[in-house]
């Protein structure tokens, strides 16, 4: 059988090795024409959000993101939506996002930073005239963390051209003077959507007017995720525990997610196991298993071994548990195959979890049980998760 990591190389897009219709590296090289036709000095379009960049913090690059495809503008920035579309679609419209980039310190209040706080705030992409130094370059960025970007290039005059309609709930709160996890929460729950709120903090919007400033996005996505998450779970502990053990399952962009839920008071344990030939595991020769975990009362260190990932995925529970009105122990099983060939970004983790959390769970007496359920569902033996587990080791008169 073929190794995993050579999949591609053997595939070369005809084969569906991966088990994806439409190669999705191929999605990426035959958008080269297109794009490249796309490329000139001045632009005229809608812009979908912004971007700010973490390289040479505190003085970044930030700037609009735009549609070179306006047909796709509503579509591109919008992750809650495209949970189920096929990998080679998310990559296309995703392609075809310009970034548009001016160095500023992340302090400034210059006329360029609000016009970008107004972009932010948008509810709908608005229309923008951008003149660039030099013809943008067609490149294809992929991170962990952040969603994949198309071409780029160094604004010389830029416009706001469109109205920025902001809804009037959002205006109000932005105008008080709220501490920035007040507003975000704030916002939260009177729906803004969670990929809005992390433009929004990353625009420097959010915060006392004298302390605002911009924040990376890479790291608005983090921080997003966890403020809101910590004002969820401090609702959850006040809950009852559920009674039985829940089991959840969700696949897609070949990321499979079994995720227990036991009786017991708040905590939370994220593994992720990495197959051979998975875009970050190229030169593994088994599957690479990494496990993060919260007690309790919480954690004050930084989830290295995982990152974003465990960040959002930590969203995902607290959500679902506010909705049920309860708490429990949970353990996130995440395994990441080899046909994730490019990685698309933490929104695929938050959007995972939640998709699994919205199925009807199968319940179990015991925790026996439950991990016999688990077992046949993973490739790796659970009993190797087991070993590195903290919450799976303790034991509990209930649990068999």
């Amino acid at each position: 059988m073929t190794s995993p990591a050579r999949l591609c190389i053997v595939c070369k897009g005809s084969r569906n090795l991966c088990g994806w219709r439409t190669c999705p590296l191929y999605s990426k090289i035959k958008l080269a024409p297109q794009i490249q036709s796309s490329l000139k000095k001045d632009f005229f379009g809608p812009s979908t959000s912004v971007f700010v960049g973490h390289n040479f913090y505190p003085d970044v690059y930030v700037g609009p993101m735009a549609a070179l495809d306006a047909s796709k503008a509503e579509i591109a920035d919008a992750p809650q939506n495209w949970f189920g579309m096929p990998y080679g679609d998310i990559i296309q419209f995703r392609s075809l996002l310009l970034r548009s980039q001016f160095r500023e310190n992340v302090f400034s209040r210059s006329r360029f930073i609000e016009q970008n706080q107004e972009l932010a705030l948008a509810s709908k992409p608005t229309d923008v005239e951008i003149l660039f130094k030099n013809v943008p370059k067609m490149s294809f960025e992929f991170s962990d963390i952040t969603h994949p970007m198309g071409p780029s290039g160094t604004i010389d005059k830029f416009k706001v051209v469109g109205n920025p309609k902001v809804p009037q709930k959002v205006e109000k709160i932005i105008n008080d003077e709220m501490k920035t996890v007040e507003a975000s929460y704030e916002l939260y729950t009177h729906g803004t959507d969670i990929y809005k709120l992390i433009t929004i903090l990353s625009s420097g919007i959010f915060g006392m007017k004298d302390r605002r400033k911009l924040v990376p996005t890479r790291w608005s996505i983090t921080a997003t995720h966890t403020m809101l998450a910590n004002q969820l779970i401090s609702n959850i502990k006040d809950y009852p525990s559920i009674n039985d053990y829940h089991v959840y399952s969700s696949e897609y962009l070949d990321n499979h997610y079994e995720i227990l839920l036991m009786p017991g008071n708040w905590e939370y344990e994220n593994f992720e196991c990495w197959s051979p030939g998975a875009y970050w595991a190229q030169s593994l020769k088994a599957p690479e298993i990494t496990q993060e975990y919260e007690p309790h009362k919480g954690r004050t260190t930084y989830a290295s071994e995982q990152g974003g990932g465990f960040y959002a995925n930590r969203l995902g529970l607290a959500e679902g548990l506010e909705k049920m009105r309860r708490q429990a122990r949970c353990v996130i099983f995440r395994e990441i195959h080899e046909g994730y060939t490019i990685p698309v970004g933490v929104w695929q983790c938050l959007e995972n979890t939640r998709n699994a959390l919205r199925q009807k769970p199968a319940k179990f007496a015991t925790l026996r049980e439950a991990l016999a359920y688990i077992g046949p569902r993973l490739r790796t033996p659970v009993a190797e998760y087991v070993k590195k587990s903290i919450i799976l080791k303790q034991r509990r008169l209930g649990d068999f």
